[in-house]
């Protein structure tokens, strides 16, 4: 089993949705323990954003980039072969003013190809990362779950499915701000979470 790790939190210490992360790979790892694991902490080695000289590598033939565009389309190519390479893919995503935090959409830009990723057909689009199982950990202040104001799970659901990966276990840690009892009660919760996800 290849695991690919993704924490996204801005915080390279102290964050509950990497500690969750830890956790469902000591899980995985349990299961299966040849299961070899790719981390990325997106704290310590933050991604390049895409931006206009991104887009003008990526569109120029490879055999016309010069170093420069060659050794940036590089980065993600890595990227992507790490996840084409990945069995199952362990996403810690905090909540950042309702949205995801932006290290993790850089990370989703950056594996996002035409033709590579997905691929558009006369039937519509066709994701090309089947056969992939998805944890995501979600981690809030507040308690957002099953509410218009939680924009994160729509949007990945969306996304990864873009992506052809459907098979998305959200493990939910929620009202960590709202006092020790019930950031307590929060973390219990997920832990439960992950046991059944695991199952």
């Amino acid at each position: 089993m290849n695991i690919l790790q993704i924490n996204a939190s801005a915080r390279s210490n102290g964050s509950e949705s990497t500690k969750l992360t830890h956790r469902i790979v000591a899980g995985l790892q349990a299961r299966q323990a040849d299961a070899q694991v790719v981390l990325h902490d997106l704290a310590n080695a933050p991604l390049q954003p895409l931006d206009e000289a991104t887009l003008g590598a990526l569109f120029t033939p490879a055999e016309q980039r010069t170093a420069e565009q060659a050794a940036r389309v590089a980065i993600d190519d890595a990227l992507i072969a790490e996840v084409q390479a990945a069995d199952v893919i362990v996403l810690g995503v905090p909540m950042y003013n309702f949205g995801i935090p932006a290290q993790l959409k850089n990370w989703i830009d950056a594996i996002s190809r035409a033709r590579v990723t997905f691929r558009y057909t006369e039937n519509g689009v066709e994701g090309l990362l089947k056969g992939k199982t998805v944890f995501v950990a979600l981690t809030r202040g507040g308690r957002y779950r099953d509410t218009p104001q939680d924009t994160q799970v729509p949007y990945l659901k969306t996304v990864l499915a873009f992506l052809g990966m459907t098979d998305v276990h959200f493990v939910y840690a929620e009202g960590l701000n709202l006092g020790e009892e019930a950031a307590a009660a929060a973390l219990a919760s997920a832990e439960q979470e992950i046991e059944a996800a695991l199952a």
